[in-house]
């Protein structure tokens, strides 16, 4: 049972238009597709209370993360924030590693993942890369090339990878205990990884035709996770290189 938050926005449908909890459904049939089965989670209630009944959380994409969670003044082009989601975001992926609850962040969710942990985020990477790459359009995915560690070159059976990206913003100082798994040529922080539960992509894999990330995500769960020892002390650990 895989839990996937979502977003809350004015949505159209048939013949309505009305606010709604949604998730691009993207995300669900990756998760069907690879044997698992996908359970919505709103931000509403308490939500980190769900944690003992799930058996892996995604984190998807979505707006920006309020700046005031990392102590930074708000860019001019950071948006969407939705306050009452970082609440229950941060909430969840707090509960999750208390639990050692296997783990995918998605574009947002790697974010909400290194802010949580106690790292910051570039607020708009253009300015830092030069160019818009990682987010050409409105709409529209981009698609650059991306180096991945021996860990996801497993996975993805590749070295490099071109995967669909949609972010603007992306890591800035790294969390103390995280290890970079995949950097963009511009060298943009493009996964990360805690440990062996707990592992996080900057791209949108969820809107390709395969899906191996996800494949491994629910593998792990009929081949057994491995023991990581304390889930409460693997934020302690220290932060690895570039690959």
């Amino acid at each position: 049972m895989i839990g996937i938050t979502c977003y809350v926005e004015p949505a159209a449908y048939t013949v309505w238009e009305t606010k709604a909890a949604l998730l691009p459904y993207d995300y669900v049939r990756q998760v069907e597709r690879a044997g698992g089965q996908p359970v919505i989670l709103p931000p509403a209630g308490e939500p980190a209370t769900l944690v003992g009944r799930l058996d892996g959380l995604i984190v998807a994409g979505g707006g920006d993360i309020d700046p005031a969670r990392y102590t930074a003044d708000p860019h001019p082009t950071t948006s969407y924030i939705r306050k009452f989601r970082d609440d229950a975001e941060f909430a969840m992926v707090t509960a999750a590693l208390a639990a050692g609850l296997p783990f995918l962040g998605i574009c947002r969710g790697m974010q909400v993942l290194n802010v949580a942990l106690g790292g910051t985020l570039h607020q708009h990477v253009p300015d830092v890369v030069g160019h818009t790459g990682h987010s050409p359009a409105p709409g529209a995915y981009g698609r650059l090339p991306v180096r991945l560690s021996p860990e996801l070159a497993k996975i993805y059976e590749a070295d490099e990878i071109t995967p669909a990206h949609y972010h603007h913003q992306a890591v800035d100082r790294l969390a103390d205990g995280l290890t970079v798994t995949a950097v963009a040529d511009d060298g943009t922080i493009e996964a990360v990884r805690l440990n062996e539960r707990v592992r996080a992509v900057q791209w949108h894999p969820e809107v390709d035709e395969d899906g191996p990330l996800f494949d491994d995500f629910v593998a792990g769960f009929r081949l057994g996770w491995p023991d990581t020892g304390d889930p409460a002390r693997e934020s302690g650990l220290a932060s690895g290189q570039v690959p």
